[in-house]
């Protein structure tokens, strides 16, 4: 059965709340040779982003939503606890993401790819108050602070956020990477508020994590950080 096949027969599973029928299609790709890996980056991700896009145009009602969301990430739990891990490196992660659990679900695909290559992480999820982060940020030196987010309304606490971590020095080695529905939806966005990293997919982002360790954002390109700081300056 084709991948694209998989997703379709998810997709309807998942959307009616049918928690049998999505193991057994699990079950049964996993019988015909398809990795916990593939499952997640070819299965999981392009349904949740069918979900998304189909959510997002009204053409999938809130209840279905829900149900969906809940199940996908039951099986994203369930085929990331069978990942081959490849050896530890000494680097960490901390990721955070929007607030829904929705969002949730997109960055904890990142987070368990991301563990799976090796790398120190702590997931926290959504809902976050940013002097939280920022605290613990400060006290736990992450290597790499990871972003996901979907909506709009999300951009104003990640844009303070950014911007506070860079004028406080809260950690001055932090790479931080973002990615989801908003930043993909509005080209040139992650530049603008100061990202190091981002990409569109989870998987991307893990492989940007992984091969770009040195990327960092110039004072030029961040525009948006710039222009609300030499606000808040003039104001002081």
């Amino acid at each position: 059965m084709t991948y694209e096949k998989l997703v379709d027969q998810l997709f309807d599973s998942l959307i009616n709340g049918d928690r049998i029928a999505c193991r057994q299609i699990v079950e049964t790709a996993t019988t015909d040779g398809i990795s916990p890996e593939d499952l997640t980056t070819d299965v999981f991700w392009p349904t949740y982003e069918l979900i998304s896009r189909l959510y997002r145009a009204d053409q999938l009602s809130t209840l279905a939503h829900h149900m969906a969301t809940r199940l996908l990430r039951i099986l994203c739990d369930q085929a990331s606890a069978k990942f081959s891990r490849s050896p530890g490196k000494d680097r960490s992660v901390f990721a955070i993401s929007g607030p829904t659990e929705f969002d949730e679900v997109a960055a904890q695909m990142a987070s368990d790819l991301i563990e799976r290559s090796g790398l120190n992480l702590t997931f926290a999820g959504g809902g976050i108050a940013l002097d939280e982060i920022l605290a613990h940020v400060q006290r736990t030196q992450p290597d790499v602070l990871m972003i996901f987010a979907s909506a709009p309304t999300d951009l104003p606490m990640i844009r303070e956020l950014i911007d506070r971590i860079h004028e406080i020095g809260a950690c001055r080695s932090l790479q931080i990477a973002v990615g989801g529905g908003v930043f993909n939806r509005a080209e040139g966005l992650a530049v603008e508020i100061g990202a190091d990293l981002w990409a569109a997919t989870p998987m991307e982002l893990v492989d940007a994590i992984l091969n770009m360790p040195q990327r960092r954002a110039t004072d030029e390109q961040r525009t948006v950080g710039r222009k609300r700081t030499t606000t808040r300056r003039k104001a002081a």
